[in-house]
């Protein structure tokens, strides 16, 4: 049993990597700050029934992924509502941000992928289902084992094989398209 007084100096450590995860799972800052601010909340709350020794990272992960999951797929089903009277205030709000305030909020992976054809990679992976998205996501970009996949999202390892086969492959399929039309593929390239 863990004791919540310690939780900061246990928890905290891995702030930045569940930010970069939610960030890639709501794709936006304001959504990524909420569901770690909630994820810590929750895992605090349930900390001590947290077994020391354990995965922290695994346990806080598995917090984060359901609470995305739980929370946002529920959001969207709704209809996106928008305050016209908010509207010209959110434009100059933006307008106001500094570019080192949005830099400071990259990620190491944003950054990495601005090497690449960044637009495209990273529609190549928002295109994928959710159901392969975050399983390619924990394993690809947060380096996760299939065990900790599976425990996070609370599923068989098969089916975390499975399912990163599933999405390596239409992500394959999706840069492969877009290297064809920007002909970047040999003459006898065969589509996979």
């Amino acid at each position: 049993m863990a004791d919540q007084a310690t939780f900061a100096d246990d928890a905290m450590q891995y702030s930045k990597q569940l930010y970069a995860a939610a960030m890639r799972m709501t794709r936006n800052p304001a959504d990524a700050e909420d569901l770690v601010q909630e994820t810590f909340l929750k895992a605090y709350r349930a900390y001590d029934s947290f077994t020391a020794g354990t995965n922290l990272k695994a346990w806080l992960y598995r917090i984060l992924t359901n609470t995305y999951i739980n929370k946002y797929r529920k959001a969207a089903r709704r209809p996106d509502e928008v305050d016209l009277g908010d509207v010209e205030d959110l434009y100059l709000y933006r307008r106001v941000g500094s570019e080192e305030s949005a830099e400071a909020s990259r990620t190491t992976e944003d950054r990495v992928l601005d090497g690449l054809v960044e637009a495209d990679i990273k529609k190549a992976v928002e295109s994928l289902p959710e159901n392969f998205r975050i399983p390619v996501l924990l394993a690809d970009l947060e380096g996760m084992s299939y065990q900790e996949i599976a425990d996070i999202l609370e599923i068989p390892i098969g089916t975390v094989m499975s399912r990163l086969h599933r999405g390596r492959k239409a992500m394959q399929k999706t840069l492969w398209e877009f290297a064809s039309k920007r002909g970047l593929l040999p003459e006898n390239a065969e589509r996979p």
